[in-house]
């Protein structure tokens, strides 16, 4: 009788926990079903719709381009601003141009989660970089709005457009976000584009009056912040070539960019002889090769030393990258001997001491050849920034939120999301000067970036706005 007993009860528990597993299963399959709908209509469709009209907002005919203070980067000011004010988000533009939305949550004294990106571009854009980032948040914020949940977040949530990180204009990067980190030298306030016209007179023609004080008052305090986050797309083939949609950002290489500038002596092309002839031209070639030369083979250029060891080798040996992508002379005519060439040098390396042993031999070396060819020689560095490590708190905050977000879409338990390093540099590289920093990567067709052929698949904008969203949810 007791065996009886204890069977008939061991069968009536397992039988209610049956029912209840699967009332919840129904239920929640009906709640995911229409979360999922509600994801895809605001995080995909909407935000590939917004993708698309943004990348239309150009100071170009048939190309994209939008540079700091253009009457594009105007236009896209106002527009994301709306977008902003769409998903609940009181919005306001600041001194140097970057639009910012804010949620106070249910503490609007705790510290605020900043996640930003850049709304400027290269020239000949593609509509993805820095767009994405922006856009996948404001729309995950939406969605939170629909669901109701938007006012329970526990702290503030402030989106932030950045005005300028690509340096196009005025070939100065992160205008925008080392305001905000408070990194921007009041200097660059007077630095010039090829007009002649100065940051600051470009925010004045704007209606955007700033000062040295102003632009001090813009630094965030950081004891305010609680950290930042950042998508971007990859500008690389590793997600693609792992096969997954998103990635997780541990680092991020340092950069150098310079402006070379090669003096020699003008003449007529006809009449000067060749041994004759100190042409800024040749030597200008010449120093590109070297600088090619040194950092595909840097182990043939670099001795080992307390700076250069056997680990910064070895990193640079698999992480050096160097560019010359601008290059100038005058007067520019096919019947003159040019007087001057000026060219710009990018060096990236994930290893900074190692990157410091690059510039240091480029320098020697290009001098070197200048005073062999009798032609004068200058460098000026434009830009320096030390890699950057990721937090890996945010790191794994990020991971989960990015796995939990590829389960709803699929249904299935996913692999772990992959951890990468960025080559290319990001808004996150000034905000670590902040606050910690943490960045998700998105795949993009092919790894190409900087280019109209840049190209991110719907589902993989869906899945990094329901990333975004989960990491959100999270603070509640």
């Amino acid at each position: 009788m007791a065996y009886l007993s204890i069977f008939l009860f061991n069968f009536f528990v397992a039988f209610l926990l049956s029912t209840s597993l699967s009332a919840a299963h129904i239920g929640n399959e009906d709640f995911g079903d229409k979360r999922n709908h509600l994801y895809q209509e605001i995080l995909r469709d909407e935000a590939v719709a917004r993708l698309n009209e943004l990348a239309k907002v150009s100071d170009a005919d048939g190309y994209l381009e939008r540079t700091f203070m253009s009457a594009a980067a105007i236009k896209a000011s106002n527009l994301i601003r709306s977008w902003m004010e769409d998903a609940g988000l009181t919005t306001w533009v600041d001194h140097m141009g970057n639009v910012h939305g804010r949620i106070a949550g249910r503490n609007a004294s705790a510290e605020v989660l900043l996640i930003g990106s850049h709304m400027d571009t290269v020239v000949d854009a593609g509509k993805f970089d820095g767009s994405l980032g922006i856009i996948a948040a404001v729309s995950a914020l939406k969605a939170l709005k629909s669901n109701g949940m938007l006012g329970k977040l526990k702290r503030p949530v402030e989106v932030i457009a950045f005005s300028d990180e690509e340096g196009v204009r005025f070939q100065s990067t992160f205008l925008g976000s080392a305001a905000i980190a408070g990194i921007l030298p009041v200097s660059a306030l007077q630095v010039s584009d090829k007009s002649g016209v100065t940051v600051q007179e470009s925010l004045q023609a704007n209606s955007i009056g700033i000062t040295e004080e102003n632009l001090l008052q813009l630094k965030y305090d950081p004891q305010s912040v609680w950290g930042y986050i950042e998508v971007h797309i990859e500008q690389g083939p590793v997600l693609e070539w792992v096969g997954y949609p998103l990635g997780v950002v541990k680092g991020i290489a340092g950069q150098t960019r310079l402006k070379v500038t090669v003096k020699g002596s003008q003449g007529h092309a006809g009449t000067v002889p060749m041994s004759l002839r100190q042409d800024p031209m040749a030597a200008a070639a010449e120093l590109i090769v070297l600088l090619e030369s040194l950092c595909k083979h840097p182990k043939d250029y670099l001795s080992y030393d307390s700076h250069c060891n056997d680990s910064a080798m070895e990193s640079l040996s698999s992480s050096l990258v160097c560019t010359v992508g601008e290059i100038s002379t005058w007067p520019s005519a096919s019947n003159v001997i040019p007087g001057q060439v000026t060219f710009t040098v990018d060096i990236r390396a994930m290893d900074d001491m190692g990157r410091e042993a690059v510039l240091y031999e480029l320098s020697n070396r290009v001098y070197g050849i200048c005073d062999r060819r009798s032609v004068s020689c200058n460098i000026e560095h434009k830009h320096n920034a030390n890699a950057v490590n990721c937090n890996t708190e945010l790191g794994s905050q990020l991971k989960l939120a990015a796995n939990a977000a590829l389960k709803i879409m699929t249904g299935e338990i996913q692999d772990d999301v992959p951890t990468l390093m960025s080559g290319a540099g990001h808004d996150a590289m000034a905000m670590s000067h902040l606050t910690k920093v943490g960045m998700l990567f998105v795949r993009c067709r092919g790894g190409i970036s900087h280019s109209p052929a840049e190209h991110v698949l719907d589902d993989d904008v869906w899945a990094a706005g329901l990333a975004i969203m989960t990491f959100l949810e999270s603070h509640m």
